[in-house]
Order: C-alpha cells, then structure tokens, then sequence
C-alpha cells in the first residue's frame, strides 16, 4: 500500500508499465466533472472507475482484496476512511474468490485506517486487503484498475 497525492504519483511511475499512462490520466481528467461509471484508458488493461454516493457509516465493511488488478484510489469530494490489512495476516478460511469481478472478502478487522481527503491516491496492491468507503456524507471518488 502506498499513500500519496495525485501530485506525488509521479515518483511511482517507473514501478509498473502502466503506472505512467494511469498517472497521465490522472493528471489530464478533471474527476469532479466525470459521471459515476467506467472509463476505459487501454482496455480491460487499465481502466477507470467512478463511483458517488454515500459512505458506509462508522461500521466498517468486509476487507476485499484483489489478484488481477492493482487499485489506485483517488478522493474527488468528501472524506473517506479506508482500513487495511496486509493480506498474509488475514483469515484464509473459507474465502471465496469471485475471478469474474476480480474479488473476494475477509471477515477480518483491518489493522490501520487511511484518512484520506480530495486529492490523495492511494495504491492497494493484491497484497493489501482494504475497506474502503468507510464515512459519513457524500463521496466520490475514482478507482484506477490495473492489470498486474
């Protein structure tokens, strides 16, 4: 996991083949004025979701974790708190990988929580299990999908 800004995104260009063109996405697209839906950058290779609508509460949702694509959340409006947890310290038990959205949950608690405001990213690798949307109010943001 890696916290930063979009700013910052820059210094992590060289660790994927796709992080520059997701950083130049970053960079050009003005999210505040995007409509929540899928945005392909380079097919099912890189692509861009936007989500809004209201945070979950104080309750905290199931970690998920992923193992085809690498997230890089990006705050647009509100504020969000996402909960973490290295994936090797989770419960293995009767977890069930869902291939065709790329997912699957654990009822673990997360160990550290991400505060995050408009304009930070934040990356989750397969390696990080995350809950995120945790909040009250409106938010919205973006989620880069990258092909490992």
């Amino acid at each position: 996991m890696i916290l930063d800004s979009v700013k910052g995104f820059e210094r992590y260009t060289k660790m994927h083949a796709r992080f520059e063109k997701a950083y130049e996405f970053m960079r050009s697209s003005d999210f505040s004025k995007m409509e929540p839906g899928e945005y392909p950058i380079d097919g099912k290779d890189l692509y861009c979701k936007v989500w809004a609508g209201d945070g979950k509460g104080i309750e905290i949702p199931k970690l998920e974790v992923h193992d085809t694509y690498i997230d890089i959340h990006v705050l647009i409006e509100g504020e969000e708190t996402i909960g973490h947890k290295d994936r090797s310290k989770c419960s293995a038990e009767e977890i069930v990988y869902n291939d065709a959205d790329d997912i699957a949950f654990f009822d673990d608690a997360p160990d550290n929580f991400i505060s995050m405001t408009p304009g930070n990213a934040v990356l989750f690798f397969p390696h990080d299990a995350h809950a995120p949307l945790i909040g009250t109010g409106k938010i919205k943001k973006a989620v880069l999908k990258i092909r490992m």
